[in-house]
């Protein structure tokens, strides 16, 4: 009785959670006219900290992961005489499935954390407690901008991960094992559709609104201490990665 009882407070307090971050994300909408109308300055600040930031770990990642792409791919498809088709392979998997989720993972470990530490750093200084006293509202203020900043970088970021771990690809399956130029783009232009890029594009942005809100949910609600910002910034990594895998699977499965 006592493991049942656990399990029952346990998914109870899961959609408590979860019904409060609804609402939550409910406020950040709420609040984002006003902020884009008013005040865009903020909002392309945190542009350029969530992706601007974010670009070199990016495109180092992408290029070796395009890379390992290419090897891999070429060392399948050679069984099988079809080395050609190494490109469409290498770009359907970074456009569908590598780059939103790589990319999304990765922001999630650099952005979201910057994020999350950093608006509970705010709470635990009293920062947010000291607009609320200046009647400044702390979430249209300090949480919007952050919000949308991480929500329209995460597509950009995905779009530029795909390109570099495409020419990584390129350069390991066409320059260094000697697949043919012209079949390399060839096959990847005849095999990769519109549906597949929207797919991709699709997951980008549902990705960047889960991690952004995620992280500014996570330091927004954190215990004012240095450990509370500290487990706060943890539970952003983690929480981020599950979701995002879970609706990866889901987007996957609406898609085929």
């Amino acid at each position: 009785m006592k493991i049942i009882r656990e399990i029952y407070f346990a998914f109870l307090g899961f959609f408590r959670t979860f019904g409060a971050l609804q609402f939550f994300f409910l406020r950040l909408l709420a609040g984002t006219p006003l902020i884009v109308v008013s005040r865009p300055g903020l909002v392309i600040h945190q542009v350029y900290n969530a992706g601007a930031l974010s670009l070199v770990i990016i495109m180092v990642s992408a290029l070796f992961v395009g890379g390992v792409l290419g090897l891999q791919g070429y060392d399948s498809l050679s069984k099988f005489n079809a080395e050609s088709s190494v490109g469409a392979v290498a770009t359907l998997s970074l456009v569908k499935e590598l780059g939103p989720v790589v990319t999304a993972l990765l922001f999630a470990g650099r952005a979201g954390t910057a994020l999350a530490s950093e608006i509970g750093l705010m709470k635990a200084t009293d920062q947010l407690a000291a607009m609320e006293m200046m009647a400044i509202n702390p979430v249209n203020r300090v949480l919007v901008p952050r919000f949308l900043g991480g929500v329209i970088s995460m597509p950009l970021l995905a779009a530029i991960f795909n390109v570099i771990g495409i020419l990584g690809a390129y350069f390991v399956s066409v320059t260094l094992l000697g697949v043919d130029f012209g079949a390399f783009w060839e096959q990847m232009q005849l095999n990769v559709e519109p549906a597949d890029i929207w797919e991709g594009i699709v997951k980008s942005i549902v990705f960047g609104v889960v991690a952004s809100l995620l992280a500014v949910w996570e330091g927004y609600h954190a215990i004012p201490t240095a450990e509370g910002v500290g487990r706060a910034t943890t539970r952003t990594v983690v929480a981020t990665a599950i979701a995002v895998l879970i609706l990866d699977f889901m987007i996957t499965a609406i898609a085929i």
